[in-house]
């Protein structure tokens, strides 16, 4: 028994021996990895990582939605993880996207945010859609993250929520030349056929105001839940009983697509007034071809978009990524990501939400030229600034339409 029991103990210590020689060992291989950067000499320490969260739908509906505006975010991640990371307070970081299914429901984007925020440390959420960001703005300043909202929703901006960054332009300026274009090609009565989301009706809202300001008539007011509704005869058969000259429809590309396609097959030969989110290049791989969208005003597809010189070279590298073309929730999305690093470069963290919302115009500023694909002037309002591009479908094709402030 005596024996049996030393034996036991000369094995329990040789476990021990053995357990502080491969934590050593371990020890030494991680000091090894760390490696000198940074033009002075200094050494810096091994890479950090950056968590930066997304909330948005990848199921349901407005899926393919919400995954466009992620494979914009990580894009600009991996791109910039190829690169080596960026560099703050002498470290060196990369990017961690972490993304979280909403089904476009705000209250589940709430709660994948706290989740987020507990398991993640999420320092940006990004979140495309209105009623995701305004669950988000509930807790946002009391639990210190920026939103990286992709809305073109004004009021986001008009709440006072300091740690919010507009991504899209707002949507109110292009009330005139949307207007103005309808009425001059088609007439002045208009039906509405919206997505029924907090969006679609804070859009509505705007539009009809602007509408009857110019002299307008609307002869049928209605919307449409995407979530559950994938027929539109019957909406679309009691919208066209007023005869409207033009039908203000929107939402997700491609159930909004699918509504203007109703609109023909029923005999409506008037025009689109096309919220920003639908995009046409979107639309289109559901009608087969821009004619059955003649007449429509919208937003400039970015493949169709000449404002910068960066924009082919995008298209290119997102088309071999992802097999598609790229809309402006890819694009707008991407620049976003890299504005947000360039302002944690210029704040000095990559954690102080505060400190990198007041540098945000440092990451307009200070992006590469290669990846301006938007001309982004300045952060002002709460979001970023810059031209707005609209485009007609006329006789097939995209005709850009010029805005006047």
């Amino acid at each position: 028994m005596r024996r049996m029991k030393s034996l036991l103990m000369m094995t329990v210590i040789f476990i021990v021996i053995f357990s502080l020689a491969a934590c050593s060992s371990k020890d030494e291989q991680t000091a090894a990895t760390t490696k000198p950067s940074s033009a002075d000499g200094s050494k810096t320490e091994a890479a950090g990582t950056v968590n930066i969260g997304y909330t948005g739908p990848l199921s349901g509906p407005a899926a393919f939605y919400g995954k466009r505006t992620l494979n914009g975010v990580k894009m600009a991640a991996d791109e910039i993880n190829s690169e080596g990371g960026f560099e703050v307070g002498g470290k060196k970081y990369k990017l961690n996207i972490v993304s979280l299914d909403d089904k476009y429901l705000p209250n589940e984007a709430g709660a994948n945010a706290k989740r987020l925020i507990q398991e993640n440390k999420t320092p940006i959420i990004f979140t495309p859609h209105s009623g995701g960001v305004f669950a988000l703005q509930v807790f946002n300043q009391q639990d210190k993250f920026l939103i990286g909202a992709y809305t073109s929703e004004p009021k986001v901006s008009e709440v006072g929520n300091n740690l919010t960054v507009r991504i899209p332009p707002r949507y109110d300026g292009y009330l005139k030349p949307f207007t103005d274009y309808s009425m001059k090609k088609f007439g002045k009565k208009i039906a509405f056929l919206p997505t029924s989301s907090q969006y679609g009706k804070d859009w509505s809202t705007k539009l009809k105001a602007y509408w009857e300001k110019q002299g307008g008539k609307v002869v049928y007011n209605s919307s449409i839940d995407f979530a559950k509704e994938t027929d539109f005869f019957t909406t679309v058969t009691n919208a066209l009983k007023g005869k409207p000259d033009v039908l203000f429809i929107g939402g997700a590309s491609e159930p909004t697509a699918k509504v203007a396609k109703q609109a023909r097959e029923l005999g409506f030969k008037g025009g689109f007034i096309v919220m920003d989110q639908a995009k046409f290049d979107e639309m289109k791989a559901v009608t087969g071809s821009y004619d059955l969208l003649n007449g429509s005003i919208g937003v400039m597809p970015l493949v169709e978009s000449t404002n910068s010189e960066a924009i082919p070279d995008f298209v290119k590298k997102y088309k071999e990524e992802f097999g598609e073309n790229p809309g402006s929730e890819a694009g707008l999305n991407y620049i976003a990501t890299y504005i947000f690093v360039e302002a944690m470069k210029a704040a000095g963290s990559v954690d102080d939400a505060e400190k990198i919302q007041a540098h945000m115009q440092d990451g307009v500023s200070n992006i590469p030229e290669n990846v301006r694909i938007y001309q982004f002037s300045k952060f002002a309002g709460g979001g970023f600034d810059g031209d707005l591009e609209v485009a007609a479908i006329e006789d097939g094709k995209i005709v850009p339409i010029k805005v006047t402030k």
